[in-house]
């Protein structure tokens, strides 16, 4: 009898589904025979990448031909002189999607229990059940984070919290001063993990800095991204924040040279074109009270976000508005894959892409 492949891998992994990334322009051109598509579906940087961190980038690929600093070690004294860390509390990362699935290996262990928000980050449950460790999944109070819920969860099996702020795919956000009484209901020995990919966007009041937080709580990791506010998704580069031995035990198991030279010298570079973030911040903003206006004006409820993105509900199954939308070149992202199916979620575009995607949905919705 022919030997059955997936009964090789361990139990966790036999179960999982791969990640559904959004569509690609290219694929749906292909597909339909379309062009002048736009992609508002993956949560990237509208604006292109910084000229300064374009530049930089190319120079590096100048030295192709060997490894990048293992360290990283230019890139975090830039980190720990614009945010006044510690070179030895850092680890740099392929993503923060990296050092999320990185943290839950170093931590978990099979039959360990992982908490985390309903409506979260799909990686969350992705890397637990990987570790063939058990979701505890708290119910979100209007689709954001229910701390009192998720520190009345945690028992002898608890090892790993997962916390984003801003949430993806809501942009749901909880206050400095809810995260504060947050941690101090959690044990020492639960490390506490926050998502920080979307900080740089944060507008309202009372919003937690985890990179200061991080001196009081011994059990804290913090996450942070170049992919979104900073233009550098292609590039691949996210590090996170933490106690040294904390991030010793992180940097025990990551993978050498898991950072390539183009994208540390892209990121080193980026960090100084101060300019073009404020062009980021400004652009959303813009773009998110755009969206807004529009979508109030066609009645359609949404979820208000502090993210790069607007999660609107359909009331209605979202996969049809989805693929009507892909037949007007429109990419969007259906989030049924979050127990979400009348909802899709939007990225903030350009003035013009945001306009396009308005007019799509008047036209699809009839």
């Amino acid at each position: 009898m022919a030997c059955d492949q997936i009964e090789l891998a361990v139990s966790g992994v036999q179960q999982l589904s791969p990640y559904q990334a959004g569509k690609p322009i290219e694929e749906l051109e292909r597909e339909l025979g379309i062009t002048n598509s736009i992609k508002l579906a993956s949560n990237e940087n509208p604006l292109g990448p910084s000229a300064k961190a374009l530049a930089a980038a190319r120079e590096a690929l100048s030295e192709v031909t060997l490894y990048p600093d293992a360290s990283g070690h230019r890139l975090k004294s830039v980190l720990s002189a614009k945010y006044g860390l510690s070179n030895d509390q850092l680890t740099l990362g392929n993503g923060s999607n990296d050092l999320l699935e990185l943290i839950a290996r170093v931590f978990v262990r099979p039959g360990d229990q992982v908490i985390f928000s309903e409506y979260a980050f799909i990686v969350y449950p992705l890397v637990t059940q990987a570790c063939c460790a058990q979701a505890v999944i708290t119910p979100a109070i209007n689709y954001g984070h229910d701390l009192d819920a998720m520190a009345a969860a945690i028992n002898e099996k608890t090892r790993l919290i997962y916390l984003a702020n801003p949430n993806n795919p809501t942009g749901t956000v909880f206050t400095k001063s809810e995260l504060l009484a947050f941690m101090a209901k959690v044990p020492e020995s639960v490390i506490v993990v926050l998502d920080e990919a979307y900080t740089e966007y944060l507008t309202a009041e009372n919003m937690p800095d985890g990179l200061e937080l991080v001196p009081k709580f011994s059990n804290l990791i913090v996450t942070r991204t170049f992919s979104k506010a900073w233009g550098l998704a292609g590039l691949r580069l996210g590090f996170a924040y933490a106690s040294t031995q904390l991030t010793d035990l992180l940097n025990r198991v990551r993978q050498p040279f898991n950072v390539n030279i183009a994208a540390l010298a892209a990121a080193e570079a980026v960090l100084d074109d101060a300019e073009y973030l404020a062009k980021s911040r400004q652009v959303n903003s813009d773009g998110l009270i755009q969206l807004a206006a529009g979508l109030s004006k066609l009645g359609i409820e949404f979820i208000p976000s502090q993210g790069n993105f607007i999660t609107i509900d359909l009331k209605q199954p979202s996969m049809p508005v989805y693929e009507a939308l892909l037949r007007e070149g429109v990419i969007v992202r259906p989030v049924g894959i979050y127990k979400l199916p009348n909802h899709l979620r939007v990225s903030v575009g350009l003035e013009s892409e945001n306009d396009r995607f308005l007019t799509a949905l008047e036209k699809v919705l009839g």
